[in-house]
This record gives C-alpha cells, structure tokens and sequence, in this order.
C-alpha cells in the first residue's frame, strides 16, 4: 500500500442496538423509534456516516416486519434527514428464514443493507434467489454490505462474485472479527487471516470497501487497526459497551469519539454520509 491509501478518509458507521439486547444492558440502549431517533443525531454529531438499524416488536424482541422498520425509519430520517446513510439489516437471528428477510428488503426498497452470505446463499440449492435478490439490489441501488465471517466466507464471497451471483460494484463488505473466538473477544490480529485471503483472491486490487465491527473493549483497537490498513469500522452498543479502558460507554456516541478523535489526531478525516455515497454512484 502506499502512503495515499493509507491516509485515506474513513467512514465510521454506527451499530446501535442489535437484535438481542434491551434497556436491562444498558439504559441508553436505542430500542424505541424515539430512541433510535435521539441516538442517530448524536452519532451524526460524533463522526457516524451510517447507521445500521435494528428494530423491535412492542415486546422489544428483534423484527423484520415491514410495519415495525416503517416507523423507526421516518424517525430517524425525521431527526437527521440526509446526514446518515440508513441500512437495514437482514439478520434472522434465528426467527426469520431468507424469503422473510429477502421480502422485507424489497418491501422497503432502502438504501443500504446488510445481508449475511451465509443466510441468504447457505447452500447451491439457495444460490438461485440469492442471485436473484443481489441483481435486485444492485439494479434498485439498494447498497449492499456482505457479511463475512471468517477467511472461508471470504473466499465464498471471491466464487460468488466470480460466478456473476454477487454483481460487480454497489456494495461492500463487512468483516466479523472474533465473531467465533473464545468468549467472543475480538483483537486487531483478528483482522490478518481477512486481509491474507482478500489478497489471496485477488479481492486487495478490486477497488472494494472494506469494514470491520469487533465485540469487547478492544472493539476501537480493531477499529483504529482496520482504518491504519485502508478499511473502515463499525462502532457501537450492539457488539461492545465498553470504552477502551474498560469503562461502561454512557452511550453510542462515546464508543465513536473513542475511535474518530485518536485517527484525526494522526491525520485521517472521517468521511460524511454524502462522501459515503460517493463510493456507489
């Protein structure tokens, strides 16, 4: 890499809730459209370029449903119009099954979202809808964030792209560090077996953004490390609460100035919503 790549601007994106964790975790935990709301104008304020949004049945259990998005999507938009990109994750957490996940996302037609290789192209026998569904995206300019979790899905994602079922361009991808380490504690050196296979397959030359999010209090090390390396992060309450010296983060916020000050501090700009979308035209 050279010096240009790496001082490139970053975007830092923000996670805020999840699927599975409540106000019993944290009182500031966004589940609410209000809530959501009132945390996406202050991520704006502390650096976030995005935000990836969960939302909740009344019972403030993980839903997909078009009728429980619709609202958290007008309040968050309400709050900070433009300044975020907004992307909706697809995650079944166990509930929904890929037509819901694939039907919610066409329902809603958003402008980003995230959708897990492993749940939506499971097995050949799946491949043809999920082509069908990444074609859909890409042709509705729904951007699209591919979830990896390991150097293997890393080469899935290279097949499936060389294979024409992921098209070309419109999308990113989104690295899982730690996902699957013991007590589910991500390091920065998480980050190297990703890097080894995205050179392996040819993936480092391609031009494609590239991501990280980190569970535990080491979550602004990987991130930091991920944009020292040319990539970008995700920061937030849905896979880590502490602040770099172990500290309960008072909110989202906090878990993102924790990232964003130290790299301005050595030269690297975060990019806006609008910088963001630049990547896709």
């Amino acid at each position: 890499m050279t010096n240009d790549t790496i001082r490139r601007p970053f975007a830092l994106a923000v996670a805020p809730n999840g699927a599975r964790k409540t106000h019993a975790d944290h009182a500031r935990l966004p589940v609410s459209p209000a809530e959501l709301a009132r945390c996406a104008r202050e991520c704006v304020d502390a650096g976030a370029a995005m935000i990836h949004l969960h939302v909740r049945r009344p019972d403030a259990t993980h839903s997909l449903e078009v009728a429980d998005y619709e609202p958290a999507i007008a309040a968050v938009r309400q709050a900070v119009g433009n300044a975020l990109v907004l992307q909706l994750t697809t995650e079944a957490v166990g509930i929904y099954q890929p037509a819901q996940q694939i039907a919610t996302i066409r329902a809603l037609r958003p402008e980003a979202a995230s959708v897990a290789v492993r749940e939506l192209a499971p097995d050949a026998a799946a491949l043809p809808a999920a082509e069908a569904f990444f074609h859909w995206m890409h042709r509705e300019h729904v951007v699209a964030q591919y979830i990896l979790y390991d150097a293997n899905d890393v080469h899935r994602y290279a097949a499936l792209r060389a294979s024409g079922v992921i098209p070309e361009g419109r999308h990113w991808v989104l690295f899982v560090l730690g996902r699957y380490s013991a007590g589910q504690k991500s390091a920065p050196a998480d980050l190297l077996p990703f890097l080894a296979a995205w050179q392996e397959t040819g993936l480092a030359s391609a031009g494609i953004e590239w991501a990280v999010c980190a569970f535990g209090k080491q979550e602004a090390d990987c991130a930091a490390a991920a944009v020292l390396l040319g990539g970008h992060a995700r920061i937030g309450f849905e896979n880590n609460m502490a602040l770099p010296d172990g500290a309960m983060a008072p909110d989202n916020a906090a878990l993102l100035a924790a990232v964003r000050r130290p790299l301005e501090g050595l030269g690297y700009a975060a990019v806006t919503a609008e910088g963001m979308r630049g990547w896709f035209d």
